[in-house]
């Protein structure tokens, strides 16, 4: 056991006794057990190039920004702590020298902080080395050799103005809420060093800012399969996601990381909603909260479609929110309806009642016994229903308020099959009811309640 005696012993006479202070010797203690403990973690496991599958690990060449698209736990995260780390450390063959200042982007600041840094996959699992500390209070986490890591929200690009990094790296760029303003300031920011770079990862969305920085020759891209990390993976998951989402699109775009583009016969047009979307609605003067309620709640039933949506005094419908739950019971998809009518403080649930008859309506008493309840019931096809709320977007007469990726995924996919990606709409035909409702279209039925 270290003791002071010993260490002023070991010393050569370098630090005499009378010389040693408490705090010091404390202080060069705790050196000496954290080089120690260093040195165990290197020995203790293999270095990351000896873990990594190839399109984890940085390519050669000249590049300025590489870009990894794969699907959900296909090891994207880890692969850009790691990167973050050896270049933080100077690390060969990664880097020839350290670098000390580092962009951390992520879609908002929870996401950064829980993915990113405090992940299982993030920096302070992969860094024990270099004794990382994260100050919330200044958004930062500082490493043992003075090099700092800034997170940023893309939720507010213009938080990355005055900041300077010679290293940077964003995760889910898909899924950024102000992506373009936000890659902007942030290669404004890329001014450090001999050669600054990004590492962005993302699973796929058909949105125009990766497909532009796939196009950019300065770009690097890799792609992975969440099947390449089974083995890191719990047993059955991969069983059980083909099982479910197996040929579907929704498969191929999470799982394989393949980027698709709105089939060619789709109904809605993606462009087109992002041209017209906004951050926020206005006043409202109506809004409703609409339900396409699942017949049963078994591991193979549709999703519970929940979207609210609003109108404004000029007749412009905005969508606000899509609460949509999976394999939900009738009670949990009820409350949650309730939930985001009292929450928007709406004017009525609208609710389908084809598959469910009075039991809808029935399960949404038992949450909430005077809500204002609507029943509407389809007598057409799901295309037939969506052509006039389809039109109503080609017009600019609906926004989005907000981003809505599973939403809209159905909406990019969706034909005259009624299907999107092989399944049923069940967030679209939510959406189809609000508009409807707030549009005016089609017989008004009668609504109970209060």
């Amino acid at each position: 056991m270290t003791t002071k005696q010993g260490m002023e012993e070991d010393s050569g006479g370098i630090c005499p006794a009378e010389r040693l202070s408490d705090a010091e010797f404390w202080k060069q203690a705790g050196e000496i057990v954290g080089q120690y403990e260093a040195s165990v973690l290197a020995m203790a496991s293999p270095p990351w190039t000896a873990l990594a599958r190839p399109a984890q690990l940085p390519p050669a060449g000249d590049w300025r920004q590489w870009l990894i698209i794969g699907g959900r736990g296909s090891g994207k995260t880890r692969a850009g702590a790691e990167w973050v780390k050896a270049m933080v450390a100077g690390e060969a063959p990664f880097a020839t020298r350290p670098h000390g200042r580092v962009g951390l982007i992520a879609e908002t600041l929870a996401d950064a902080r829980e993915v990113m840094i405090d992940g299982e996959s993030g920096l302070l699992a992969v860094s024990r080395s270099l004794k990382p500390v994260f100050e919330a209070s200044r958004r930062r986490l500082v490493f043992s050799n003075g090099a700092i890591a800034q997170i940023f929200s893309s939720e507010d690009p213009d938080a990355l103005r005055g900041y300077q990094f010679d290293l940077a790296w964003g995760d889910e760029l898909a899924k950024w809420v102000h992506g373009e303003a936000c890659y902007d300031n942030l290669q404004f920011g890329l001014r450090l060093g001999e050669r600054p770079r990004v590492l962005f990862t993302t699973t796929p969305r058909p949105i125009p800012l990766l497909k532009r920085l796939m196009d950019d020759p300065a770009t690097v891209t890799a792609h992975m399969r969440t099947e390449e990390n089974a083995a890191h993976l719990a047993p059955g998951f991969m069983a059980a996601m083909r099982e479910r989402y197996g040929g579907t699109r929704l498969g191929r775009q999470e799982l394989d990381g393949v980027i698709l583009s709105a089939r060619q016969d789709a109904l809605f047009d993606l462009e087109l909603i992002e041209r017209h979307r906004c951050d926020a609605a206005p006043e409202l003067r109506r809004i409703v909260v609409a339900i396409d309620p699942p017949a049963s709640a078994t591991r193979r039933s549709d999703a519970c479609g929940i979207v609210a949506a609003g109108r404004d005094g000029e007749g412009t419908i905005f969508v606000l929110a899509d609460r949509s739950r999976q394999r939900a019971k009738p009670h949990e998809w009820a409350s949650a309806a309730v939930a985001l009518h009292d929450e928007l403080e709406a004017d009525r649930i609208v609710a389908e009642v084809n598959q469910g008859g009075d039991m809808v309506e029935a399960v949404l008493r038992a949450a909430a016994s005077t809500i204002p309840f609507q029943a509407v019931r389809a007598s057409r096809g799901k295309w037939v229903r969506a052509e006039p709320v389809a039109a109503l977007y080609q017009q600019g007469r609906v926004r989005h308020a907000g981003r809505f990726p599973e939403l809209e995924d159905e909406m990019a996919d969706f034909g005259p099959d009624g299907l999107s990606g092989g399944r049923s709409p069940d967030r679209l035909d939510a959406l189809v009811w609000a508009v409807t409702a707030l549009s005016g279209r089609g017989e008004e039925p009668r609504i109970r309640g209060l």
